[in-house]
């Protein structure tokens, strides 16, 4: 498991973030203080406070690398 901080701070970039990560078949979770939930939930990622940076842990065993590369745009 990797853990990166991300920021989600507009409508368009949660969507574009889901949508990007729903093409992985490994789990992604976002933690907010005690709060932790399906990084691929739309729904979800709205009932977050998403003026702060986000924990997101991966769960993925290989192709870490590939995965950062899609996230480095919400990566901080």
């Amino acid at each position: 498991m990797k853990t990166v901080q991300i920021s989600l701070n507009s409508i368009d970039k949660v969507k574009a973030f889901v949508n990007e990560i729903t093409k992985f078949d490994y789990d992604f979770d976002l933690v907010s203080g005690r709060y932790v939930i399906d990084a691929k939930s739309i729904m979800g990622i709205f009932s977050l406070d998403l003026s702060k940076p986000i924990d997101l842990n991966i769960h993925a065993e290989e192709g870490i690398e590939d995965i950062l590369k899609v996230l480095a745009p919400y990566m901080i």
